[in-house]
């Protein structure tokens, strides 16, 4: 326990040692015997021996001589400063016989060390009113950790509102606590005077009012689709493991929320007093300022302070410099970070090395980790089992540890087991599921619950579904408003569907690019946006955007780029690509490579193709084969192909019986 005085008479002295004021990483701890109020005792390695014993002797004789009560105190807190708590108390309680407020100070320390709190109080009390901010703090204190908080308000107020740092932080802390708004200005009080824990929760209380960017509940690792294209029904895959939500004990939740600010200036003085909190040591502080550099992509800045806080035994810290290490390539020295973590509880970085074994195809090692996330109490070392066993083709485990992760409020542990049971069949028991989800804010279940509907003819509930994925800017989902608005037929649902695939394009959607270009090309003035979607679907493989860029390119009079889009879809299975390309080959004079493509396209079940075909062969003479290209050209279709080709293959029949 450190000796506590009245700063203002005793540090001139030496009868009080200064406190460092800077608090520590802990929350402030009661009254007992590690620490009963703000002063700091001195450090043995501040003064030598020799220094201390002649600074011992020094005061002993000057109190001989002059009987002095300051004298008394200043050798009665040498005394309690060593040890020598029979004697110190004796020369303390003489000096406080002569009114010395310093020796009542220390007397309650020395007493509150020997287990003799009220007593302490007492002459804390005496000091208190005497003018000690220091006793007054302690006082405070006191009260405070028997519950008497209107007693502790009232004396560590006395005690801030004196400039005393330690007092400012305990006010502070006790209004924090009553959710008071003054708490911050205390907090900034004890923060200007050095406090570091101070400065780091005053920077918390600022961090939490700047503004952010809504994230979502963001769709994580999931299960494969029901379904390739934009209507299949799941989470998504590629991510094998996912972040815990809502508590400051995540580095994912730190990290996503720092990258969320949209208001730099609001977070600046946030940063100010992490800053200073971090430069004081303090490990928490020092992983904040590290996740407000990464988001501003400051990242070597980021990874100093992440290393600091990690040595001083931060785990999310070292968690976070493990991502850092990751993104930057080095997946051995981020193994080393996460072990670390792992090994001291963070279920974050115990997720991050199973995900790290899981892709090096350690599936034993990946569930030993996620598995040690779930024993640190992280509900995603459940959720990921769940994906490990559905990888493997292990559905029964799967779903257990699913249901594990789910019943414990997971969201996207609940859409992973809906889809996993209306796989097998189960839609009955797989919608409450969609529904608990999507209700918890999970955006691909409310995806998927609208792909349910759909499928049972249900529009409008489908519909519903859709929107409320759209709006929390699920790409599929808004893709799929974006249809049935067109289906309408409406200028304003065209209106409201393109605003809708303008969305879904900038999800990397190459479907609505396709849809958005198609829309477009009604209008004639705007036919260079037009081609715009149009490439930017057909450069991702559309192969129907493909063909219509084709058409559009051959319109201006570009032969052979129109040849590499359609030649691109046909390749890709196309038949009107493989149509188009002949029919360009034709014109070209390339007759005999144009029949090869047309073969292809009638192959496919195109009718203009095999009705091209047919003419061909009656060109040549060939009128069998005219005649089964004509029967395959009636039975493809379309109405006028289908009568052009019956009438030709009428006259060839007439040719061959002549």
């Amino acid at each position: 326990m450190g000796l506590m005085g009245d700063r203002t008479r005793l540090l001139g002295t030496r009868r009080l040692v200064e406190a460092p004021g800077d608090g520590s990483d802990q929350e402030p701890q009661a009254l007992g015997s590690e620490a009963a109020g703000p002063g700091g005792s001195a450090d043995a390695g501040d003064l030598s021996t020799d220094a201390a014993d002649l600074e011992l002797e020094t005061a002993r004789r000057r109190a001989e001589e002059s009987g002095d009560p300051a004298a008394l105190s200043m050798l009665g807190a040498l005394l309690l400063r060593r040890g020598d708590l029979d004697s110190a108390e004796r020369h303390l309680r003489a000096a406080t016989a002569d009114g010395d407020r310093s020796a009542a100070n220390n007397l309650g320390v020395l007493l509150h060390q020997r287990g003799y709190a009220d007593e302490a109080a007492s002459w804390w009390r005496v000091a208190a009113v005497a003018g000690s901010a220091a006793a007054a703090h302690a006082l405070g204190r006191y009260h405070r950790e028997r519950g008497d908080e209107p007693a502790a308000e009232y004396w560590l107020r006395q005690s801030a509102e004196s400039g005393h740092a330690l007092g400012a932080y305990a006010l502070a802390d006790l209004l924090e606590h009553r959710s008071d708004v003054g708490a911050e200005r205390w907090f900034r009080s004890a923060a200007e005077r050095g406090h570091r824990e101070a400065a780091y929760r005053l920077a918390r209380i600022l961090d939490g009012r700047a503004p952010r960017r809504g994230t979502g509940p963001g769709g994580l690792a999931g299960l494969d689709g029901l379904g390739d294209g934009p209507g299949g029904l799941g989470p998504s895959t590629g991510t094998r493991y996912a972040s815990a939500g809502g508590v400051d004990t995540s580095v994912r939740d730190l990290r996503a929320a720092a990258a969320g600010r949209r208001d730099e200036s609001a977070a600046g003085e946030a940063e100010q007093w992490y800053r200073q909190a971090a430069a004081r040591g303090h490990r928490r502080a020092a992983l904040h300022l590290g996740t407000l550099l990464e988001a501003r992509g400051e990242i070597q800045e980021a990874g100093r302070w992440y290393l600091t806080s990690a040595k001083d035994g931060e785990s999310r810290a070292a968690c976070a410099l493990g991502f850092l290490l990751r993104d930057a390539g080095d997946t051995e020295s981020a193994a080393i970070w996460w072990r670390r973590a792992a090994q001291d509880g963070d279920g974050n970085a115990a997720n991050a090395l199973g995900a790290l074994h899981a892709d090096r195809g350690e599936s034993q090692q990946a569930e030993r980790w996620y598995r040690a996330a779930l024993d640190a109490g992280d509900v995603n070392g459940a959720y990921n089992l769940g994906l490990l066993c559905a990888e493997q083709g292990r559905t029964a485990q799967a779903e257990q540890w699913y249901r594990r992760a789910a019943y414990a409020g997971h969201q996207e542990a609940a859409n992973a087991l809906a889809v996993l049971l209306l796989q097998g069949g189960d839609s009955a028991g797989a919608e409450p599921w969609f529904s608990k989800a999507a209700e918890a804010g999970s955006v691909d279940a409310a995806f998927n619950l609208g792909i349910l509907y759909a499928g049972r003819d249900e529009e409008q509930s489908a519909f519903e579904w859709y929107e409320r994925a759209a709006a929390a800017g699920h790409t599929d989902a808004a893709l799929q408003v974006a249809m049935v608005l067109l289906r309408e037929g409406t200028a304003e649902g065209a209106e409201e569907a393109e605003r809708h695939l303008r969305v879904a394009v900038r999800g990397g959607s190459a479907e609505a690019a396709f849809r958005l270009g198609a829309l477009l090309d009604r209008d004639d003035e705007a036919w260079e946006e037009c081609e715009k979607w149009y490439g930017h679907a057909a450069r991702q493989g559309h192969r129907r955007a493909q063909v219509r860029l084709g058409m559009l390119v051959a319109a201006r009079g570009d032969v052979v780029e129109a040849a590499h889009w359609y030649r691109q879809a046909a390749e890709a299975g196309s038949r009107n690509g493989a149509f188009n390309l002949g029919l360009l080959l034709a014109r070209e004079g390339s007759e005999p490579e144009a029949a090869l493509w047309w073969a292809r396209a009638a192959q496919a079940g195109h009718g203009r193709a095999a009705l091209r075909l047919a003419l061909l062969a009656a060109r040549r003479g060939n009128l069998a084969e005219g005649q089964h290209w004509c029967a395959r050209a009636v039975e493809l279709g379309p109405a006028e192909v289908a009568e052009r080709a019956a009438r030709l293959r009428d006259a060839l029949q007439q040719e061959l019986s002549a």
